[in-house]
Formats: structure tokens, C-alpha cells, sequence
């Protein structure tokens, strides 16, 4: 088709040819400038051209959109990177690659640490405890979540207030600042946040979504170092409050006085301990409590429910929790420490009281390791030293007397140091 010079009047009268689907026009000012003309009526700016011997045609844009001029000049472009050995489409989609490339780098750089943060914690709760999964919805919490057994809200966690920060601005600087705020209130739970935020900031560098976001000496520099709170070091294999809460009572072996404590040392096995006979006395009453049904009334109310009264599995039951056993002991703790005048012990304390003052009844080191739970920590522990539960019970039998001499409790005359296969729970023990 004969080349014509386009102009804006010429350009609105050209028409697709009949019985063809589309018509080229070529414009004679502009060497590879044309316009397609569809039978369905759109109207398109084309530029065609060789490359390397091959034919490239590239569609600059609808004619409605694009003025005569500034489509006369795109073409013009494009014959440029024609000339130099460049193809149009490959540097359109190179293009679109780095503009893609800076809208993701811009929004990876608005990140910030909250986001990032609850996207570590899913991806790497599936290799976490349940505890260590729960210490990390605790420190980073924001606070405001109702509590249980508590009125009020919570507090907000040592990490809450770095949340709206950019990955970014986690400097070290900014992060010695944070410590130096938290640390004076909470040293305890802010060396532990700081340890968690640590963990984070390793796996977000050897994430690529977040790799290079967070400065590398963040954690590292020394005004951190300086404002890491100092924490005295605690027994690293600690029986933990849940563990000895979810003990049941086919845990709990009368006839032959023992325990299994579903513990982190020895697995998901179990770890047997003697159950020393004071409290067993107290285990039997609680017992007995718990195999005591309701009365009528109360029996009703549960028929009516659809449900059948029977006597808890928990030995630490509660009637108000929503699992049926006690989730907090700290409350009760407490209580009795103020009953008795004493002043503040944690829970964990009271483990290293045990270990403590069993050196007053000269037990063996090994056998208080073993009914704390501590792993062997040498050789001969490790290898040669299988203690059985008699021998145990023995020597814990001899603490529990010593302790509550101490404590002025005298134990009844009846009450029986010797596991009993013959006695039922309620005989084995004198309440």
C-alpha cells in the first residue's frame, strides 16, 4: 500500500478496507509509522522495523489516546533503539522489571517491625515449644486483652512499643534506647524480650523479603551491650508450673507412693518421683473432694445440660477454668505467703529451697538432681548410677520429715513411710 503523509483530518477518514479484518497505513514522514484500522472500528499507532533479519512490529498506542505528533515522535524512539541493535520489547519489559523492582523495595522498605514480627512467629511456631510460642505472643502483645480470672486490661509487652517502627530504623542505638526504658521496670521480662528480638533479627537478615532491611551491628553495638539488663542465671531445666497443674490422677500411684511428671527432661515418657507421704495425706483429701458428687439439686442443673456428673481427672482441679484444672498457682502462692508472714519467694524459688536445704538431712547430690529433674552432669551420673524409686523415696521420705519438723507440723502416728500394695488410698495416708 502506498505511503501517505498522515495529518489529524487524514488520519479520522481512514477506513479497514472491505472484506478484510484490519488495514495498515503507512506514513510517509516517518519511516515504520502506520496506522491498523480494525473492520470492528479501533484504531492503533504501529511501528515496524528488521532486526538481526527478523520483523518487529510494536503497538505504540490507541489513535483516540494519542495525539498525530506524539505518536510520530514514540515512533521515532523506537527506530532509534532499532538502529542501535536494541529490541523495543525486551527494553519495554526490562522496564517493567525495574519499575516492579522499585515499587516492591519501596514497599518492603515501609515493613515494619510488627508485621514483620508476626510473620516470623508463624513461620517458625511449628519449631517452637508451646511456652517459647506463648513468650512471643506475650512480649510483643499490645495489650487491652481481657485476662483470665482478672478484671482490667493487660499489660502491653517489653516488644509492643517497637511494632510501629520500619525494619529500618531497628538501630542499635534505637534498640539500647528501648532496653534503657523497659529495663527499670521489667529487667527480667526485658532481657528475655531482647533475647527474642535477637532470634529475630538473625532470621529476618537470612530472610531475602527482609534481608539487608535491619542494620547488621543492631543487636551487636556496645550501647546495646551496656543496656542489656544483667539477670542472674536460673536452673535451665526447671519443672514448670504447667506441668505439675496438668497432673492427673492416674498420675498418682498411692499403693506405691509415686508420681509422673510430664516434664522437658525426660521426655514425653514421663519422670517418676516418690510421692512423699505428707502429701499424700494432702493428695487423698483432694481426692476425696473431687470423688464427692454434688448434691441433688446441682445433679439436676448438669442432667439438664445434657451432661453426666463425674469426678474430676485433675488433682489441681477448678471448677471455673475453662480446661477443669488450675492455670495460675502464683495467686494461691502468694496467699500464703502473706498467711504465713513471709516474704516474697517465686515459685521457682521455692525449687531452690528444696536443693538448698536438703543438704541440712545430708541426702546425696545426685539423689535431689534426680527427683528435681536436673540431667546427669557427669560421667559416673550419666553411666553408672541407676537409682531406683525406693532408694528415692527413701531419701525424700527423710527431707519431707526434716522440712516439717522445722515447720512444727507433726505427722499423725498412723501414717505409714511404706508403700502399702495391701491399703486403699484413704488408708494409706492419715488427713
Amino acid at each position: 500500500m502506498a505511503k501517505q503523509n498522515f495529518t489529524a483530518a487524514r488520519i479520522d477518514g481512514l477506513q479497514c478496507e472491505s472484506g478484510k479484518q484490519q488495514t495498515i497505513y503507512w506514513d510517509a514522514k516517518t519511516p515504520g509509522f502506520g496506522l491498523r484500522v480494525t473492520a470492528a472500528g479501533s484504531r492503533a499507532y504501529i511501528f515496524e522495523s528488521r532486526l538481526f533479519g527478523k520483523t518487529i512490529r510494536v503497538t505504540i498506542g490507541d489513535a483516540r489516546a494519542w495525539d498525530l505528533g506524539r505518536a510520530r515522535t514514540e515512533a521515532s524512539r523506537l527506530k532509534t533503539l532499532i538502529d542501535d541493535g536494541k529490541d523495543p520489547r525486551e527494553v519495554r519489559v526490562d522496564m517493567q522489571v525495574a519499575h516492579e523492582a522499585r515499587r516492591a523495595e519501596a514497599r518492603r522498605q515501609d515493613v515494619t517491625f510488627g508485621d514483620a514480627w508476626d510473620e516470623y512467629v508463624l513461620v517458625r511456631q511449628p519449631f517452637w515449644s508451646e511456652r517459647h510460642y506463648r513468650d512471643h505472643i506475650q512480649h510483643a502483645n499490645l495489650g487491652g486483652m481481657p485476662r483470665k480470672r482478672a478484671k482490667g486490661l493487660t499489660q502491653p509487652g517489653p516488644l509492643a512499643v517497637l511494632r510501629p517502627l520500619r525494619l529500618s530504623e531497628l538501630t542499635g542505638a534505637r534498640i539500647a534506647e528501648w532496653l534503657t526504658s523497659q529495663a527499670t521496670d521489667r529487667p527480667t521480662m526485658s532481657a528475655l524480650s531482647f533475647r527474642l528480638l535477637r532470634s529475630f533479627i538473625r532470621w529476618a537478615a537470612d530472610t531475602p523479603a527482609y534481608s539487608g532491611m535491619i542494620p547488621a551491628d543492631a543487636y551487636k553495638s556496645r550501647d546495646v551491650k551496656d543496656a542489656t539488663p544483667r539477670v542472674r542465671a536460673k536452673d535451665g531445666d526447671s519443672l514448670q508450673r504447667e506441668e505439675l497443674a496438668a497432673l492427673r490422677w492416674d498420675d498418682v500411684d498411692f499403693r506405691w507412693r509415686s508420681l509422673v511428671l510430664d516434664d522437658k527432661v525426660e521426655g514425653s515418657g514421663g519422670r517418676t518421683i516418690p510421692l512423699t507421704p505428707y502429701l499424700a495425706s494432702l493428695f487423698s483429701n483432694l481426692k476425696r473432694i473431687s470423688e464427692t458428687p454434688p448434691n441433688m439439686r446441682q445433679i439436676s442443673r448438669i442432667a439438664a445440660q445434657g451432661e453426666q456428673w463425674s469426678p474430676s481427672p485433675w488433682v489441681f482441679a477448678s471448677k471455673t477454668a475453662a480446661d477443669g484444672k488450675i492455670a495460675e498457682p502464683r495467686i494461691a502462692h502468694n496467699q500464703a505467703l502473706a498467711a504465713g508472714g513471709l516474704p516474697h519467694l517465686t515459685l521457682h524459688g521455692l525449687r531452690r529451697s528444696f536443693g538448698t536445704l536438703s543438704e541440712w538431712c545430708e541426702v546425696p547430690v545426685g539423689v535431689v538432681a534426680q527427683i528435681q529433674g536436673h540431667k546427669p552432669s557427669a560421667i559416673a551420673e550419666k553411666h553408672y548410677r541407676r537409682r531406683p524409686l525406693d532408694l528415692l523415696r527413701m531419701w525424700h521420705d527423710r527431707i519431707e520429715v526434716w522440712m516439717l519438723s522445722q515447720a512444727g507440723i507433726e505427722l499423725a502416728s498412723d501414717q505409714s513411710t511404706e508403700p502399702a500394695s495391701d491399703r486403699l488410698p484413704s488408708d494409706n495416708v492419715a488427713i
